[in-house]
């Protein structure tokens, strides 16, 4: 198969002026193995992202020269050359400090998940037919020129994930190309799935669950922050595979919430917070979710605010103080979040949208006492010293943080001559 594209409807544009193209670093590898006796094109998502005019940041290389060879240009050019998956055709080739995945051309002859026995080929379409999506089989030379073997620019423009020849085949090969499925369609699709693709990925459901929980983890963190996870989760459901997935029941309604809640503030968002409102009904789940994807202690601390009961004192404002000074900032924006995504209010609610960004106007003021403002006021113990803090300390939140050290010292007298 050539690449020529004329057949395929629009071709695509030149990547010429693309800035990542002359990246010192990126134009050294293109120079080590360029020339005589092979071929060295960039391939896949740097390729697909530079067309959608997306900021590019890693880069890998599709190549004509084998392996042992690529090695050896690499190093005759100065550069370091790493055989990190040789039985794969890859090379890992580093240039000022940045590294790239050099692959050979290759055909796959048998496959057993993600274990396959290739066979090195010069046929860029045969290597394009291996890969996934249509949209990741695009090529570009060091002059930008952009090959499209299999048609992925029309569906890249179209905003079409589409599975390369025989979906339920492809998926087979990694069946984590399920959870790809659903975040290629999140990042980069428009309208609904590809039909073929979505009755797929619920046919082969099952081989999910030979997957390791990184693998799975670190794949769903990145659909959860895709601009149309909602509607992939949704779908998703739809098709008998979130459940698997989560291992639990989904709560959608709450995760759209939240989506919306983000967008109306404009903030960033975090995918185990989402996980969270997806994902968790009661604390305990939080610690099960947290053991299926092998996550963090503070991932899971995280989550288990999922769990929390709607706190009717928000969106109040000096709740929201006492809140603030007891959680944090980080967690009780959490928090608050999820609050607001639990209650009915709509993501333009203005009481909500202040308790949000009370951190941004508001800063958390410090407990002006401590231990030895105590001591000083008598022969007290540790335990005593201690709740005698905390007594003060809440009679100062509870009056909205307004009392000075002088004041919180006469309390704490008064406390001290009392208890004697």
């Amino acid at each position: 198969m050539s690449d020529d594209t004329s057949k395929r409807g629009a071709a695509p544009p030149s990547l010429e002026g693309a800035a990542w193209l002359h990246r010192p670093e990126t134009a050294r590898v293109f120079a080590a193995l360029g020339g005589k006796g092979g071929e060295t094109r960039a391939v896949g998502g740097a390729v697909r992202d530079a067309l959608l005019g997306l900021p590019v940041a890693d880069v890998d290389f599709a190549t004509t020269i084998v392996p042992d060879k690529v090695m050896a240009r690499a190093r005759k050019a100065g550069l370091k050359a790493i055989p990190t998956g040789l039985v794969h055709g890859t090379v890992t080739v580093v240039a000022d400090g940045t590294s790239f995945e050099v692959t050979t051309l290759r055909r796959d002859v048998e496959t057993f998940g993600r274990h396959a026995t290739v066979a090195f080929t010069e046929d860029w379409a045969e290597d394009a037919r291996r890969r996934d999506f249509t949209l990741n089989a695009l090529y570009a030379g060091a002059d930008g020129a952009v090959f499209d073997p299999l048609g992925g620019y029309q569906d890249l423009i179209s905003g079409r994930v589409r599975f390369i020849g025989d979906a339920a085949m492809r998926i087979r090969e990694d069946y984590l190309r399920i959870l790809r499925f659903f975040r290629f369609n999140a990042f980069y699709g428009k309208g609904r799935f590809d039909a073929d693709g979505l009755k797929a990925c619920a046919r082969e459901r099952a081989g999910l669950r030979l997957l390791s929980a990184e693998r799975v983890a670190s794949e769903l963190k990145r659909l959860l922050v895709a601009p149309r996870a909602a509607e992939a989760m949704s779908v998703s459901f739809d098709h008998g595979l979130l459940c698997d997935i989560l291992g639990g029941v989904p709560r959608l309604a709450r995760f759209d919430r939240l989506i919306g809640i983000e967008l109306a503030l404009g903030c960033d968002p975090n995918a185990v917070l989402r996980l969270a409102a997806l994902a968790v009904f009661v604390p305990g789940d939080a610690k099960r979710i947290a053991r299926r994807f092998k996550l963090s202690n503070a991932e899971q601390a995280l989550l288990a605010l999922g769990g929390e009961p709607f706190d009717h004192v928000l969106p109040d404002e000096a709740a929201a103080k006492r809140k603030l000074y007891a959680l944090g900032p980080e967690r009780y924006a959490s928090r608050v979040l999820l609050a607001w995504a639990d209650s009915a209010a709509p993501a333009t609610d203005p009481a909500w949208h202040r308790a949000a960004t009370l951190a941004e106007r508001w800063e958390v003021p410090d407990f002006p006492l401590r231990g030895p403002d105590i001591m000083a006021l008598g022969d007290f113990s540790g335990p005593q010293i201690g709740e005698m803090l905390r007594r003060v300390e809440q009679h100062w939140i509870d009056g909205g943080f307004t009392q000075d050290r002088d004041e919180l010292l006469a309390l704490a007298e008064a406390m001290a001559k009392s208890s004697a």
